[in-house]
């Protein structure tokens, strides 16, 4: 078998898909993207084709070795994610060759079912609380909701003060059986993390995410060791590289992106260094189905993993939403806030090609909101 071609489409809301096609007619999917990036990926992939075209799709790790190294400039979100879109594609053609899901490739899995979490209140969160009513009546167990909108270096009491009366409102409605994560969504200083997520214990969040951002990560030591909040990080982090010193400094959720993070290849030993770490693992996935089928493989090969992200009615699904490119949706129908182990071959999914096409003709120019503080300066998003 001999890779043919490599093709990308550009699909609302703001994903990238890419299919990898073979002289014996197997057909693997990918989502290599950054997030307001998805052309410059889209080129980074066309330049990685010259390497695959005519290749062996089954050789997954001596392409992986060589796209990710044999370039000589190495990592950075667009190369890594460029790269894992491709080797979840070689992954879902090994698995239809083979005739297994790719969980079977790695081992087998370990559980039977996957909790997953619901986003709730978007980018500057407001009703929470009837947010979080209404997915745990739709039986998830858990949610994830941003901890503020724009943070000042050093802010004010009413805004600390507005973090802790969020996360309380949704506790109150949660009780104790069900879970809420909070993400700091790299707004906070080092100093604001220091001084928010103490005053977040009483109310037990199961994480808060990227308390700081990841130029920082050498400041995160800080911020686990002022707290007992479990502290999350990991989604602009791509290789187990850019993982190896946090996992030691206090953290106990490694949170590696399927489609930044250098695909299957990659996040399934960033998983293993995490485990020797006593660090857990929640794959980053705000993204499309392909990223969530490359999420799910991993979650149910590996031990140490604690819950899945998923995109299904996100603040960013404008317009498209996370089944709309699938011909059937069962394999996310998620019952009581868990999916089943997937059982078809490759990455579970089959995507409608129709539909992808139709999409990519219109494409979309997504891009990541520019905030500014009340003096105008930048402010993060």
């Amino acid at each position: 078998m001999r890779i043919t071609a490599l093709e990308t489409f550009p699909v609302p809301p703001r994903w990238l898909f890419l299919k990898v096609t073979t002289d014996e007619g197997i057909v693997g999917w990918g989502e290599p993207v950054v997030e307001g990036r998805a052309h410059t990926v889209a080129t980074a992939v066309e330049e990685l084709s010259e390497l695959l075209v005519g290749r062996d799709p089954l050789a997954i790790e001596d392409h992986w070795q060589v796209m990710t190294k044999g370039g000589f400039y190495r990592g950075g979100p667009v190369l890594s994610s460029a790269v894992a879109g491709i080797d979840q594609a070689l992954w879902d053609i090994a698995g239809k060759a083979y005739g297994v899901p790719v969980h079977r490739l790695l081992g087998g899995p370990v559980r039977d079912r996957v909790r997953v979490y619901q986003w709730i209140g978007g980018d500057e969160p407001s009703e929470v609380a009837e947010a979080a009513a209404e997915q745990a009546e739709a039986g998830f167990t858990a949610v994830k909701m941003n901890a503020s909108g724009r943070m000042r270096h050093i802010d004010t009491p009413a805004e600390v003060e507005g973090v802790v009366r969020r996360v309380e409102a949704v506790r109150e409605v949660l009780g104790d059986q069900r879970d809420v994560a909070v993400d700091f969504h790299g707004r906070f200083s080092t100093a604001m993390a220091r001084r928010v997520v103490p005053r977040l214990e009483p109310l037990l969040p199961l994480f808060v995410e990227e308390p700081v951002v990841p130029e920082n990560t050498s400041k995160v030591r800080e911020v686990t060791a002022a707290t007992s909040v479990p502290v999350a990080l990991g989604e602009r982090l791509f290789s187990r590289w850019d993982f190896r010193d946090v996992l030691g400094a206090g953290i106990a959720v490694a949170q590696p992106d399927l489609s930044h993070a250098g695909g299957i290849s990659e996040v399934r030993r960033i998983a293993a260094m995490a485990e020797a770490h006593d660090v857990t693992m929640a794959p980053h996935c705000p993204l499309g189905p392909i990223a969530l089928a490359a999420s799910m493989q991993i979650a149910f090969s590996t031990p140490n993993f604690l819950i899945q992200e998923q995109s299904r009615g996100i603040h960013y699904n404008v317009g498209s939403d996370l089944l709309d490119y699938l011909v059937d949706p069962s394999p996310f129908r998620f019952e009581e806030g868990r999916a089943r182990v997937p059982e078809a071959p490759g990455l579970g999914i089959e995507i409608d090609e129709e539909a992808v096409r139709r999409a990519a003709e219109l494409g979309h120019r997504w891009r990541s909101p520019i905030w500014r503080d009340d003096d105008g300066s930048f402010a993060e998003w």
